[in-house]
């Protein structure tokens, strides 16, 4: 089993070497989770397409594609239909093994709380985070399902299960439907392909210190205390479960990032 030490396990997944190489696609690649994603995958040898909204302004990930010849930077705006038509055109025919659907928005505070709730904010946060990986996972499911290892990811959270988050007073109405939602489109896009041996499945992180979390954390719990991991450590356990999913996994739950299951 692969260390869960971050630095130690990106040692490890370098040793695995090309015999174990796969095609990649990561969505919002250019910071936080989707960087690190990014990073690990390459480190071990895997040929990576990292998307995000604007390649241009993404210091940080050209700079990792820079230093790994595996690492292709692309453009992707998962609210935008002719960026997902021109990049499913793009590689038209190229298997993709892990198609990782990423990206995501958490909204502003002022527009999802009670008392100040924006239709136009809602539609927001739905667009990106619940229709974006579904409409991308249909531009690209035949390159999923032409590959070896035929994984469709959506990076979820805790607080889109409704047993877990439903009682959560003061939580952000829409992030937490959208996530809720994408799970639901998740599970729907997992009967549909069953039959070709696609494996859907939904992972979530945890607590790890992005800008995200820390906006998250100040706007809605900043009183309470709890433990956040760094985003390589977490990274390295999520790709771990990642490369243990089978249908039997994905079907249970949301597969949290330390191998247990978390009930819808």
């Amino acid at each position: 089993m692969r260390p869960v030490i971050a630095a130690l396990c990106i040692v490890c997944l370098s040793a695995l070497g090309p015999a174990h190489a796969a095609t990649v696609l990561i969505t919002g690649s250019d910071r936080g989770l989707g960087l690190e994603f990014a990073k690990q995958y390459a480190a071990r040898g895997d040929t990576v397409i990292a998307t995000c909204r604007r390649p241009e302004k993404a210091t940080d990930l050209r700079a990792l594609a820079d230093a790994h010849k595996g690492i292709v930077v692309e453009r992707l705006d998962v609210s935008d239909n002719a960026d997902i038509s021109s990049l499913a055109a793009r590689y038209k025919g190229r298997p993709i093994d892990i198609l990782i659907n990423n990206a995501g928005v958490l909204g502003t505070h002022d527009a999802q709380t009670l008392g100040t709730l924006s239709r136009k904010s809602f539609h927001d946060v739905m667009d990106v985070n619940a229709f974006g990986p579904l409409a991308v996972s249909e531009a690209l499911r035949d390159n999923v399902i032409a590959s070896t290892q035929k994984k469709i990811i959506a990076i979820t959270s805790g607080a889109g299960s409704i047993t877990v988050a439903g009682g959560m007073p003061r939580g952000p109405y829409y992030y937490r439907m959208s996530k809720a939602a994408m799970d639901m489109g998740m599970r729907a896009l997992g009967a549909d392909l069953k039959s070709q041996h696609v494996v859907v499945a939904l992972v979530a992180p945890g607590a790890v210190d992005t800008e995200m979390h820390t906006e998250f954390h100040s706007d809605y719990m900043p009183t309470r205390k709890y433990p956040v991991e760094a985003p390589a450590e977490a990274i390295a356990k999520m790709i771990a479960v990642i490369d243990k999913l089978d249908q039997t996994k994905a079907e249970q739950g949301i597969n949290l990032h330390d191998g247990t299951i978390m009930p819808w």
